[in-house]
C-alpha cells in the first residue's frame, strides 16, 4: 500500500469513527481463518475484513449514531445563528418572521456544516428578520440542495448581474443586434455577443444555474429600442446607463428566476472589471455608456 493510500484509509477511518461513534478495525484473519468455516457467517457469506470495534449491540450503536447526528445538527444551527448575529446590521426590523418560516428554516439549515454555506444561511435569516417575506420556502429548499460548486457558480453570476428596475429582476447582458431594415432583409444586422467565460462565468456554470432553476433556460430579447432610449442597470454601488444611438436595437440577456433573484441578494459583490470592459467593447458602437455611483 502506498503512503497516499494509507493516508486515505486513515482519513476514512476517522470519518467512520466520527459519524458512528466507534472505531473500525481489521479482523484478525489468523483467528477467523479466511478459507475455513470460521471465515463465513451463518448465511454463508464471507466475513468482512473490517468491523466496528465495539461490544455494544447493534441497537445501542444505532442510538449512538442518532445522538451524534443530533449533536452535529445542533452545532450547525448554533453556528449559523451566531454568524447571523455577527453579520446583522444595526437597522430597523420590518417585523418578526413568520413562525412557520422559522421552523422550516431550522429544519432545512441544520444539516449544513460547511462554513461558507452556513454564512449564506445566516444572511437569509438576517434578511428575513429585517424584511419578512424576502426569502420564500422554495429558495430555502434550493439552498438546502445546493452544492459548493453550485454556490460558486452563483457567486460568479452575481458579479455580472445588473438590476433592471422596470422588470424588478436581475439580468446578465449578453449583447445586442440591430434589426435589418426593409431594404436590407438579407442582412442580419450588426450583432455583438459577449463571451461571458472571459468574465469568469463559463457555459458549464450557466448550465449549472439553469439546472437548479436560478437562471431561465432561454436567452431573452428586449423590445426594439428607439434612438435616445435609455436602459439603466444597477450593479451594487455602480449604475450603468445605456443610451441607444439609433433605432431598432435589440438587447439579449439571461434573466434570473424569482429564486435566483432571492438568492442573489445573499451575495454582496461589485461588478466584475473584465465584464465592464467587455460591455464597453461590445456596446460602444451603437450605445453611449456611462457609469455612475449608485
Amino acid at each position: 500500500m502506498t503512503i497516499k493510500n494509507a493516508q486515505a484509509r486513515l482519513s476514512l477511518a476517522h470519518i467512520i469513527e466520527d459519524k458512528l461513534g466507534y472505531a473500525i478495525s481489521k479482523n484478525d484473519l489468523r483467528q477467523v481463518g479466511s478459507s475455513s468455516e470460521g471465515g463465513y457467517n451463518a448465511s454463508g457469506r464471507s466475513r468482512p475484513a473490517f468491523a466496528i470495534n465495539s461490544d455494544a449491540s447493534i441497537l445501542r450503536r444505532a442510538l449512538k449514531r442518532q445522538q451524534l447526528a443530533k449533536i452535529q445538527r445542533q452545532k450547525n444551527i448554533e453556528a449559523i445563528m451566531s454568524e447571523a448575529m455577527r453579520v446583522c446590521p444595526e437597522v430597523t426590523s420590518g417585523g418578526r418572521p413568520d413562525a412557520d418560516w422559522i421552523d422550516k428554516f431550522i429544519h432545512l439549515a441544520e444539516d449544513t456544516a460547511n462554513a461558507s454555506m452556513q454564512l449564506l444561511w445566516a444572511k437569509i435569516l438576517v434578511g428575513e428578520t429585517i424584511n419578512p417575506g424576502t426569502f420564500s420556502i422554495k429558495s430555502l429548499q434550493t439552498l438546502k440542495q445546493m452544492t459548493q460548486r453550485e454556490a460558486d457558480a452563483l457567486q460568479r453570476c452575481a458579479a455580472l448581474c445588473g438590476y433592471l428596475e422596470k422588470d424588478d429582476s436581475h439580468i446578465i447582458l449578453l449583447g445586442y443586434y440591430k434589426k435589418p431594415s426593409f431594404f436590407d432583409l438579407l442582412r442580419k444586422g450588426n450583432r455583438e455577443t459577449i463571451n461571458l467565460s472571459k468574465a469568469g462565468l463559463s457555459f458549464p456554470h450557466i448550465l449549472t444555474l439553469m439546472d437548479i432553476n436560478l437562471l431561465y433556460r432561454q436567452e431573452i430579447e428586449s423590445a426594439e429600442l428607439k434612438a435616445e432610449q435609455q436602459i439603466v442597470l444597477s450593479f451594487q454601488r455602480k449604475k450603468l446607463i445605456l443610451n441607444a444611438k439609433s433605432n431598432d436595437l435589440v438587447l439579449s440577456y439571461y434573466k434570473l428566476t424569482q429564486t435566483g433573484d432571492e438568492l442573489r441578494k445573499l451575495i454582496s459583490t461589485s461588478v466584475s472589471k473584465p465584464y465592464r470592459q467587455l460591455l464597453q467593447q461590445a456596446f460602444e458602437e451603437e450605445f453611449q455608456l456611462s457609469w455612475q455611483e449608485s
